[in-house]
């Protein structure tokens, strides 16, 4: 049973004054809830967790499932290079309501397949949450092969995986491998499509946070046989979803955002504001979209 079908934003975190704009993120995940998201990423890395405190994480995941009252699942990033630390806070979201967990591979320390699975494991026997695991090598540095992924796929709640290695071939063996009861979402906004003729259930988005029906739409209309209709979405929207990793996520995104006049706040150090070239660029992509940039 998949978590969610569709297009599952990776909200970004409105940051105002140091701290946590808990009134803008309520007006966001409103807008989102009104625009067919399909269910709310919270704490990922386009929520800036990283540089989160521990405190904050907890506020923010507490208040999103409060927030959203079950209309539509939230799913709470909940990873860490840190076992335990990662069992905790799976735990918390558990006591607070979340409906699911996405747990990125630990970074930096890079485990052996063995600590991969023992990871796992101790995430698994923690709660009783469904849990997506998060492969994205190009940040973490660790890749989930399609073997290790079927290896996973039999602990006892891993339910599904967001696929962010970039390589359709791989997320092709893992589709092989897992079945079709196996969960899989894109990682990546401009394979969406092609995930999806593999079997996948949707996307876990960046773009969402600019786009949300049209997110919502181009998974729709595929499952709903409409092909080429969600075909030309993907196509139409890659340009805009090339522009926002000109540079690193979320800096792009963030700034789109303030641009449309949805004061999703600041970037925390270090990450920075974009550069005056890049800026123009996304300006020029949105406009080409059909976004308006003006000043609001």
């Amino acid at each position: 049973m998949s978590i969610f079908v569709g297009s599952g934003v990776a909200l970004v975190t409105p940051f105002k004054n140091d701290g946590v704009d808990f009134e803008k993120l309520r007006e966001i995940i409103e807008w989102h809830i009104e625009n067919e998201t399909d269910s709310i990423i919270i704490c990922g890395t386009t929520g800036e967790s990283a540089t989160m405190s521990d405190k904050e994480r907890k506020e923010v995941i507490k208040f999103t499932v409060d927030a959203v009252k079950k209309r539509i699942p939230v799913i709470a990033g909940s990873g860490s290079n840190n076992t335990a630390y990662s069992v905790e806070l799976s735990k918390y979201c558990q006591e607070v309501g979340v409906d699911g967990l996405l747990v990125v591979t630990p970074y930096y320390n890079k485990a052996t397949e063995l600590g991969l699975i023992k990871h796992y494991e101790a995430i698994s026997n923690s709660v009783d949450l469904p849990i997506i695991l998060y492969s994205v090598p190009g940040r973490t540095g660790v890749n989930l092969s399609p073997s290790t992924v079927k290896k996973l796929s039999q602990i006892k709640n891993v339910v599904g995986i967001k696929e962010a290695s970039g390589d359709i071939s791989q997320v092709a063996e893992i589709a092989r491998l897992c079945g079709e009861n196996f969960s899989i979402y894109s990682g990546n906004d401009d394979m969406v499509v092609p995930i999806l003729s593999l079997g996948g259930k949707g996307v876990i988005s960046v773009v969402a946070n600019i786009l949300p029906k049209d997110t919502h739409d181009m998974v729709i209309e595929y499952l709903n046989g409409n092909i080429i209709e969600s075909r030309n979405l993907q196509l139409r929207m890659n340009g805009l979803i090339n522009t926002l990793f000109i540079e690193v996520n979320p800096i792009p995104v963030k700034t789109a955002m303030n641009l449309m006049g949805m004061e999703a706040g600041e970037l925390r150090l270090p990450l920075t504001n974009m550069t005056n070239e890049n800026l123009e660029i996304l300006k020029s992509e949105m406009n080409r979209y059909g976004i308006n940039t003006e000043e609001k």
